[in-house]
């Protein structure tokens, strides 16, 4: 495979006009001004009449709404068409420093009506694109082309769930959805949630709600009025040693300190180990102190590993701790009927995250926490008189600002409730077992090519690898598994940012729990299911012609250095010769 050339203005395939605009550009700009009508082509600077409103100024709402947004659309689409095609791969064949001189040249350039067009532009070039099968590094999906209009609707009206006269229907349609979501996790008519931003802020809210639980029944305080106690037990929080650290942030917000999270050890597929939960739990009862919560993870985010469910409930419950599962990632498999088994046990939980931009392909944010009992939600509960008084709900007005951290809150459960309804559990279950699929076939692939290493067998549409080097001075191409460990780590690391480099590829990298070297491993996450096996392998020949390119740029490398030291030793050595004749010519001169 030919590496992708660095990309420079003259591979451009837009000409420029004499503003420094590509022609498409000034095409989408007039479009914009005619668009607009008399008096929209006022630059910057220039007063805006009454007849005619400053360009950019048209509201997105309302009935007169959509015909301003028609236009503006029109042109950020083929803006997004254009600056994709310009990139022409996963991401800009450039390296950071020159991609950020070249956003603050166009931010800068950008003015008026040329702005949009001119930075949705940049912005489709400047990116890493999940839906490229070749960008396949992060839990980072391609979202589905009907989430992203049910987004836009959402960004146009923009309701905040923050109170009912900001978002009626919204308001609903949220809580109808986080009843259906409630269902698929195995939860009773009881449950309660709230949409997030994502996996950090649920795991925080459900170490919150476990902190005010379990603390405040073992203290007899209202911990969230009155804070953490400085006397008592010391509060601790298990969980893997390979789950999210967004635990550990969590425990420090809270004011346990990230100290009071205990890592339990794991297996080889980085699943926690019971037994060692069930050892580190006793441990801390026998030391007086307060199990608070039990972390799970199902999905962790290297190996998409789930960790035993049901045997962490029951330790949880028996020591009296708050049982927590993150499953934002691997909560895609609840709609699946050939992976949900995985999760089995999550109904157990007291709460739950799950993230709808990994396996569910909705636009960022789309996070959903949920507790078993909504009675549990009690500490959160918030009275704001001029968002929620109490006389309003009486009167049936409804209030959803007592279930999140949040004020100010987008309708991201639409987008997700559009979906679901388009494509039903059944249809979204096919895209998750697709993404599966292709990580098998993808470790197929692995196992099958003679300078690639499998660490484990993908459990959900993730898998671990790595790159093994030749042998140091041998002429063949056959790989050393017993090669020095520091070295391979170097190659790995380097071969992904040489894809980077050349805009060949996006593929993530990670390190295996542990100390010293040997530990670096190149990661897939495989959340494109228009993907196809082929895509995967093409990306792993990439991967190994990359790590072939890095291993004679270091032997170049090596050749010169020695070159160099054996240059600067003949003239070491020539000096020492000329010095010594001196020193001679002087020894004869000078009697002892």
């Amino acid at each position: 495979m030919t590496g992708r050339v660095r990309a420079t203005e003259a591979d451009v395939p837009a000409a420029r006009d004499g503003s420094g605009r590509s022609e498409t550009l000034s095409a989408l700009v007039d479009g914009l001004l005619t668009a607009a009508g008399p008096g929209a082509g006022t630059r910057p600077g220039a007063a805006p009449s009454v007849a005619a409103p400053l360009p950019g100024a048209a509201l997105s709402g309302s009935a007169d709404g959509p015909g301003a947004l028609e236009p503006l659309l029109r042109a950020a689409l083929a803006a997004l068409e254009e600056g994709a095609a310009r990139r022409g791969g996963p991401v800009p064949a450039l390296e950071p420093g020159e991609l950020a001189a070249r956003v603050a040249r166009e931010y800068a350039a950008a003015r008026g009506t040329e702005a949009l067009p001119r930075l949705a532009s940049l912005l489709a070039y400047g990116s890493a694109d999940p839906a490229d099968p070749l960008c396949a590094a992060h839990l980072h999906c391609p979202p589905l082309a009907v989430a992203v209009a049910a987004d836009l609707a959402v960004s146009a009206l923009n309701p905040s769930q923050d109170s009912w006269d900001q978002a009626p229907a919204a308001t609903t349609l949220e809580t109808l959805l986080l009843a259906e979501l409630a269902e698929l996790v195995g939860y009773g008519g009881e449950a309660a949630g709230v949409l997030t931003s994502g996996g950090t802020e649920s795991n925080l809210m459900g170490l919150m709600l476990a902190r005010d639980r379990v603390l405040g029944r073992a203290s007899g305080r209202q911990v969230e009025l009155e804070g953490v106690p400085r006397t008592g037990p010391r509060p601790r929080v298990f969980t893997s040693a390979a789950a999210h650290f967004s635990v550990q942030r969590a425990a420090a917000l809270l004011g346990l300190g990230e100290d009071a999270v205990v890592p339990v050890g794991i297996d080889h597929a980085q699943r926690m180990d019971p037994g060692a939960l069930a050892g580190a739990l006793k441990r801390c009862a026998d030391a007086g102190e307060l199990p608070v919560a039990v972390v799970a993870t199902a999905g962790t985010t290297d190996t998409g590993t789930v960790d035993p469910l049901p045997e962490c409930a029951r330790l949880a419950a028996e020591y009296g701790a708050w049982f927590h599962v993150d499953a934002a990632y691997g909560g895609g498999a609840l709609l699946s009927d050939r992976l949900a088994p995985l999760l089995d046990g999550v109904e157990l939980a007291d709460s739950v995250s799950l993230d709808w931009h990994k396996l569910g392909w909705q636009p960022v944010a789309a996070g959903v926490f949920l507790v078993r009992r909504a009675e549990t939600y009690a500490s959160l509960a918030r009275r704001a008189v001029y968002l929620n008084p109490r006389d309003d709900e009486e009167a049936g007005y409804p209030s959803l600002l007592g279930l999140s951290l949040r004020t100010t809150r987008r309708a991201d459960g639409f987008s997700i409730a559009v979906t679901l309804r388009t494509l039903g559990r059944e249809g979204l279950g096919r895209l998750v077992d697709a993404c599966h699929d292709l990580a098998l076939a993808g470790a197929a692939a692995v196992r099958a090519h003679p300078r690639l290493e499998l660490h484990a067998d993908p459990v959900l549409t993730a898998f671990l690898f790595r790159y093994v080097p030749r042998e140091e001075g041998r002429a063949d191409r056959r790989a050393d598994h017993s090669a020095d460990p520091a070295r391979a780590d170097r190659i790995n690391a380097a071969l992904r940012r040489r894809l980077l480099r050349e805009g060949r590829a996006v593929v993530g990298r990670t390190e295996l729990p542990g100390e010293g070297p040997g530990r670096v491993r190149l990661k897939l996450t495989l959340l494109n299911p228009h993907a196809t096996p082929a895509d995967v392998e093409r990306l792993l020949h990439a991967v190994a012609e990359a790590g072939l390119a890095e291993e004679r740029a270091e032997a170049g490398l090596a050749e010169e250095r020695a070159e160099a030291g054996l240059a600067g030793k003949r003239a070491g050595e020539g000096a020492g010769e000329r010095t010594g004749e001196r020193a001679g010519s002087r020894a004869e001169e000078e009697p002892l």
